[in-house]
């Protein structure tokens, strides 16, 4: 009896071996999306007064042929920003070798020669292409030669422009508030349906206004037609040369120097000694430029902390009375009405945070802005110290810039209290820097190719039919053994 048993296990086994297979063809199967690898891109943002690098990851299949990117790192170059070595342009190179070494680190070593690094100059090089086209070039040929030297895919050296500048910040603030895309409980991506919010950068050197616009700009300088994520956008941008803050308080300083007399924005029983040249340098400058003067003198000025003249000096800077457009901002440029929620963020958002954490000052109003400002320009040297004393050397200029940012929101954009009323002052979204770097590198992800996703598949439909048959060969082979096993068991019993 068990010999008999043991003659049938073999076909049996085949058997089963057969049935097993047949039964594992039929399991349902789909492919299946493996995590993808991580890209990296690096951005140095050569501002008017400092550069910033940053690095950004996203993974490597990209969604709707914008890829998901965040910041991954930062670095804050020493020194002042490129532009400021016109007359050492190899100083600007060498300025940045300190956050590359760093970025040799915070990148994997096997991403380096795939991650692109690209630079982009903003007003401050604007400014000196204006006045030196060759010390640009040369500054911008020095910081080439220093990224080169690194094992990145440098893309490029380049000024920006206005535009540029106005429309990154925008697609920066959007994007990192999830109003372009957002990833769903379910695991999914769709589109919110709330609209976008309009963008205000203050920079060194330049301010810029973007927002998205309902109608078609009367001045198509003031217009850019975006798609991101399969969706179009009309947007209404423009760029302010010379209303920076670094500028604006050159501007201020030389129209005082005119006056002959204390500065009404600075505090009293502040003072200092000012180089003419710091002051007349700039193209911003050129109209209060006396037509003789000794560039490497310096002039004792004094600060009288005088709210109402400060702000009839901020005033000046605004053109409200010449209009081309149905309507216009100020400097007979177009500008739509300002509607919806607003991002301020840069220096706007310090000087604002000024006035809040270190005075303890509201400002949810415009009303309220404008008696903050007229508060700390009423302050005294002595009591600004004792109230911000980590300020240091940027303390004397708050009143000039708290009563300028008045002006420019309520005089120049025409923000009302209503349309006030929705603009939050913010520095960062999250982990990340609102700025235009991040649109900047969100844009050049088109241009970057998306590796395949990986994916786990069943076999080939060709491989699976072969293996039906086979498993189907052995199970029948298997029946036949067994038939052929159990047929001369029965022989002897039929004599």
């Amino acid at each position: 009896m068990a010999g008999k048993l043991l003659s049938l296990l073999p076909p049996a086994l085949l058997a089963a071996a057969g049935l097993a297979g047949l039964l594992l063809l039929c399991v349902p199967t789909r492919d299946v999306r493996e995590p993808p690898a991580l890209k990296y891109g690096i951005v140095l943002d050569a501002g008017s007064s400092h550069t910033s690098m940053f690095i950004y990851k996203w993974p490597a299949d990209k969604e709707n042929d914008t890829g998901i990117v965040g910041q991954h790192s930062s670095c804050d170059v020493r020194g002042g920003g490129i532009s400021s070595y016109a007359d050492n342009p190899s100083g600007a190179g060498q300025s940045l070798v300190e956050c590359l070494e760093q970025a040799l680190r915070d990148v994997p070593r096997e991403r380096h020669a795939g991650t692109p690094l690209y630079l982009g100059a903003t007003a401050g090089m604007r400014l000196l292409h204006l006045t030196s086209p060759e010390a640009s070039a040369n500054v911008l040929a020095a910081v080439t030669q220093t990224l080169t030297q690194y094992p990145f895919d440098f893309r490029g050296a380049r000024i920006l422009s206005g535009q540029d500048e106005g429309v990154f910040g925008w697609v920066t603030a959007n994007y990192l508030l999830e109003n372009f895309i957002k990833y769903s409980w379910a695991g999914r991506w769709f589109r919110p349906r709330k609209g976008t919010l309009g963008a205000m950068d203050l920079g060194g050197a330049s301010t810029q206004l973007t927002f998205e616009a309902a109608s078609p700009a009367e001045d198509p300088a003031n217009e850019v037609q975006l798609r991101l994520y399969g969706q179009q956008y009309r947007v209404y941008t423009h760029s302010f040369l010379c209303y920076g803050r670094d500028q604006i308080l050159q501007r201020l300083l030389a129209s005082v120097l005119q006056t002959r007399r204390p500065h009404p924005c600075w505090p009293r029983g502040y003072s200092t000694h000012v180089l003419l040249r710091d002051v007349y340098e700039s193209p911003c400058t050129a109209a209060q430029r006396p037509q003789t003067f000794n560039s490497s003198d310096r002039v004792s000025l004094s600060g009288s902390g005088d709210p109402a003249f400060c702000r009839g000096l901020v005033s000046g800077l605004f053109n409200l009375s010449s209009c081309p457009f149905s309507r216009c901002s100020f400097n007979g440029v177009f500008q739509p009405p300002v509607s919806g929620d607003f991002i301020a963020f840069s220096a706007f958002f310090y000087t604002v945070d000024f006035l809040r954490t270190a005075m303890g000052l509201p400002v949810a109003t415009l009303q309220q802005l404008e008696d903050a400002a007229v508060t700390v320009c009423s302050r005294t040297w002595s009591e600004l110290q004792a109230r911000a004393p980590e300020a240091g050397a940027r303390l004397p200029n708050y009143c000039p810039m708290a009563m300028f940012l008045h002006q420019l929101l309520s005089q120049g954009y025409r923000f009302d209290e209503h349309a006030f009323s929705r603009v939050t002052f913010q520095k960062k979204a999250g982990d990340t820097a609102v700025g235009w770097a991040l649109g900047y590198m969100l844009n050049l992800t088109n241009m970057i190719p998306a590796d395949p996703p990986g994916l786990r598949k069943a076999t080939a439909f060709s491989s699976w039919v072969a293996l039906l048959l086979l498993f189907t060969a052995l199970l029948l082979a298997a029946l036949a053994l067994l038939l052929c096993k159990a047929r001369p068991a029965k022989s002897p019993s039929a004599i």
